[in-house]
């Protein structure tokens, strides 16, 4: 059986669009980048350069109300992801939203209400779920390889410190835990799939309503939890998950092909050291394609709104506390 390609409409020409997400809709298999949203034709004409017929609609309503798009990716700054999440749902496209998915918890509880108002499909843009570096060690520590678990820590960082750069204004829902905090706390969800018991301690630093650096530490069922992320230090990008009969270590696990190539080790008792390496996914890619399966065939989203939810939970605490 074979199903019509999703068709796309990008909110906004972001750069992130335009170099990362915009290419991985365009090479994704039952995927088309119909069409961007922009007020510069200027910017949709990067978009027209790799995906050559994209429309352009000077408006985000046109694009909403445009019938030839089933499905809207929203890159906008992250105070307005929930609110144009909702107009793309209300409008009958189905919706994946750019991390943070939302700003708090209670923002997320009104997108969950009209994705099922709607009955469709809404989002976050949390790529790393469908990259098989991550599904094998979900896997291996459910088969017991690395025996039971007693502790994991994280760590995030780059340097950016460009006042003028989304990421350093509080207005637009900047910050460190929100770039990048995400990935090392819902890593750590979908790898044990368990969610934390409390909140340890959190201890943030702050420029101008910005966080610039959180420490933080979590205590799961069975094991605790360690994790900094920061945009003020060199780029580092490392998970580790300890267990009583190995040690599994992701040396790239957030910008997979980028900021390294995506490996696997693991570490043995016996000073084995087993490394599996991941050289050619593009996790954008599949992130799409995982989308569109689950609009054409129903097939279960590995990252629901829910999700989504509990890693804004823990962000949530470490912001107020921090």
């Amino acid at each position: 059986m074979t199903t019509s390609p999703v068709r796309w409409g990008i909110l906004g020409a972001a750069n992130f669009a335009k170099t990362t997400m915009g290419p991985a809709i365009h090479a994704a298999t039952s995927a088309e980048l119909a069409a961007v949203a922009s007020s510069s034709a200027e910017k949709v004409a990067g978009f027209a350069a790799f995906a050559p017929g994209v429309r352009h609609h000077e408006s985000y309503e046109g694009m909403l109300n445009d019938p030839d798009i089933d499905a809207i990716y929203v890159p906008l700054p992250n105070h307005l992801h929930v609110e144009w999440g909702i107009k793309a749902l209300e409008a009958g496209k189905s919706v994946l939203i750019e991390k943070p998915v939302g700003m708090d918890v209670a923002e997320i509880d009104r997108l969950i209400a009209a994705r099922d108002a709607a009955g469709l499909l809404a989002a976050e843009a949390y790529m790393i779920v469908h990259h098989p570096q991550w599904q094998r060690a979900k896997a291996l520590l459910a088969d017991g390889t690395i025996g039971k678990l007693v502790h994991v820590n994280g760590a995030f960082s780059f340097f950016n410190n460009d006042t003028g750069n989304i990421r350093n204004q509080a207005a637009s829902g900047g910050g460190g835990l929100r770039d990048i905090g995400v990935y090392v706390l819902g890593g750590v969800r979908f790898v044990t799939g368990q969610e934390p018991v409390q909140l340890d301690y959190a201890r943030v630093q702050w420029e101008h309503g910005v966080d610039t650096f959180a420490d933080m530490g979590f205590a799961f069922e069975g094991f605790t939890y360690q994790a900094y992320t920061s945009i003020r230090s060199a780029p580092r990008q490392e998970m580790h998950f300890h267990g009583e009969k190995g040690l599994m270590t992701l040396t790239c696990p957030f910008n997979a092909g980028k900021f390294d190539q995506a490996e696997l080790h693991l570490s043995m008792p016996d000073q084995t050291v087993r490394i599996e390496r991941f050289p050619v996914v593009n996790q954008y890619v599949q992130q799409v394609e995982a989308f569109g399966r689950a609009i054409r065939t129903g097939e279960t989203y590995a990252w629901p709104l829910e999700q989504a939810q509990g890693t804004q939970m823990m962000m949530d605490q470490v912001l107020a506390q921090g």
